[in-house]
């Protein structure tokens, strides 16, 4: 399996299983979450797909890196997945640092 795809479902797995392992803030079940998780994948669909488009490439990847699927406008798949674990990571310590200050 290429690097970046490993790294790519490493980074998903773990992140998941932090959010319903142990922090449990819940996020997956509320539209908000989704709804931002959209707006991200809208924006960096714009971003990454100019900058890795393959026409005139700012980013490249190497071939056997990564599975070289790409969707849509040339973004390879894999950083859709890392895409949603740093978003998703960023939420859920959000909520774990909201929840200890209520506590306080």
């Amino acid at each position: 399996m290429p690097e970046y795809t490993l790294y790519t479902l490493v980074a998903v797995v773990v992140v998941v299983a932090i959010e319903l392992l142990w922090a449990r803030t819940g996020i997956f079940a509320t539209a908000q979450y989704w709804i931002a998780l959209g707006i991200v994948f809208f924006f960096q669909v714009l971003v990454d797909g100019w900058l890795t488009r393959l026409v005139d490439p700012i980013v490249l990847y190497s071939p056997q890196h990564f599975l070289g699927v790409r969707f849509p406008f040339d973004i390879p798949i894999e950083d859709f997945g890392f895409g949603f674990a740093l978003v998703t990571l960023v939420i859920v310590c959000w909520q774990v640092a909201g929840r200890r200050e209520r506590r306080a």
